[in-house]
């Protein structure tokens, strides 16, 4: 396995990631990923089916940002601590469907996970769908059929008929803060998806 840890660019708040309307500005960091991936290609044996991008607030962020624009490199994503946003919700139409695995505290005082307004950032206001809702959409775009299933042992739920075989998890952690996801958890999902 070959991890990358990149860093965004310094915004309002510190290091961050340009996830449309926060929360830096003009970054195109979907193009800097793409760019950091080749890179990574020519210097390491990767297997270009087996991508996956993952991230804790800001990088879960990213994350759910990735999977929307950038379909075509990662086979799935894992965020944490992050949902989509109703500000650009609208512009995610991913390439083909992919699979998302979140990881959600259901105390986190930072996103809240209800969803609703945020100003966390200074000068870019976002509102975030929550996390029930990001679940529901992303199985919406995905064309998920069906209920997910019932919570099981680590709150994880999931809707496993979807198209071309991805499915969409939410993880819930019941009083978890805002916290990262639980790797144990995520990795063995990511790894069951690869590229078509």
């Amino acid at each position: 396995m070959i991890m990358a840890f990149p860093s965004g660019l310094s915004g309002p708040s510190g290091g961050a990631w340009n996830v449309g309307p926060c929360c830096v500005a003009e970054a195109d960091d979907v193009a800097f990923v793409r760019a950091m991936v080749a890179q990574i290609q020519e210097t390491a044996c990767i297997d270009p089916k087996r991508i996956y991008a993952v991230g804790f607030s800001m990088g879960g962020g990213m994350s759910h940002y990735l999977a929307c624009h950038a379909a075509d490199v990662f086979a799935a994503v894992a965020p944490a601590a992050f949902d989509l946003l109703e500000e650009n919700v609208g512009d995610c139409e991913p390439s083909r469907p992919i699979s998302v695995i979140s990881f959600r505290g259901t105390s986190d005082p930072v996103v809240p996970y209800a969803g609703g307004y945020s100003s966390v950032v200074r000068g870019m206001p976002i509102t975030f769908l929550g996390a029930q809702a990001t679940f529901e959409r992303w199985a919406d775009i995905n064309g998920c059929t069906g209920a997910p299933s019932a919570e099981d042992s680590q709150g994880c739920s999931t809707y496993s008929t979807c198209q071309d075989g991805v499915e969409v998890v939410l993880c819930r952690k019941q009083g978890g803060g805002h916290e990262p996801g639980n790797a144990r958890v995520g990795w063995p999902a990511l790894k069951r998806h690869t590229l078509p």
